[in-house]
């Protein structure tokens, strides 16, 4: 008798409090991001990637995250990481590190970007771009808005004929693989969903190339620094 109205209890504080606050935190817990912009563009104003992933959380703990789900800081556009991407894509030599073109989003241009090699040199890479978005989560940490795509080429631009990298058409599938590089090192706390965020399920980005999506938003929430353990990177794919 005794064992069965401790499951009684078990059962009642379960289904009457503990899960019906943990669906008031996850509804409650994302953002207003249905009106933040859904498209990047390139300095000439071209329309560029689309967004398609948001993090919540301090610039630290997204750095940190990143790093430890195995992607690697961009470089700075700089006149030396210019020449050193030119020669890992003419001599196909390791650059994890590669610089990424700059994209704009209400203006201003990326505030971070990290990549992951998919090859031994700079021409085919996952990478992905942030923009601190000029809300909080409801727990008063940042929130950074991105564009995922997948670098599979370096050619010329269809837009401007300039010199570029062009994106594989799957971008939602760059969205995905990020989400999951984050949770398999244990910085995902859950991931919540807009749908409908972009308007159009079809397009091309500043050089041209053609994306297609199932126009929803990938809302991720970092763990919070104090709820992580001792920092280990990731290997690194030189």
């Amino acid at each position: 008798m005794g064992v069965a109205v401790v499951l009684l209890a078990v059962y009642l504080l379960a289904a009457y409090v503990v899960v019906p606050a943990c669906w008031r935190f996850v509804e409650g817990y994302r953002p207003a991001l249905e009106d933040a912009p859904t498209r990047t563009h390139t300095r000439d104003g071209i329309p560029g990637d689309p967004v398609n992933i948001a993090l919540a959380g301090t610039e630290e703990e997204l750095t940190t995250s990143m790093i430890a789900a195995g992607w690697h800081p961009a470089d700075r556009i700089t006149l030396a990481s210019a020449l050193r991407i030119a020669e890992s894509t003419v001599l196909r030599q390791p650059y994890p590190d590669a610089p990424v073109s700059h994209l704009y989003l209400g203006g201003r241009r990326e505030d971070l970007a990290f990549e992951l090699p998919a090859g031994h040199d700079a021409r085919r890479r996952h990478h992905v771009r942030f923009w601190r978005f000029d809300r909080a989560d409801p727990t008063g940490r940042p929130i950074w808005i991105g564009a995922a795509t997948f670098d599979t080429r370096v050619g010329f631009s269809h837009t401007t004929g300039q010199i570029t990298h062009h994106i594989g058409p799957d971008v939602d599938a760059e969205r995905d693989k990020l989400l999951a590089d984050l949770r398999a090192a244990g910085r995902l706390i859950h991931t919540d969903w807009i749908d409908d965020f972009q308007p159009a399920r079809q397009g091309r980005n500043g050089g041209g190339d053609p994306y297609h999506t199932d126009g929803r938003l990938a809302v991720g929430v970092l763990t919070p620094e104090g709820r992580l353990g001792p920092f280990t990177p990731a290997p690194r794919e030189d």
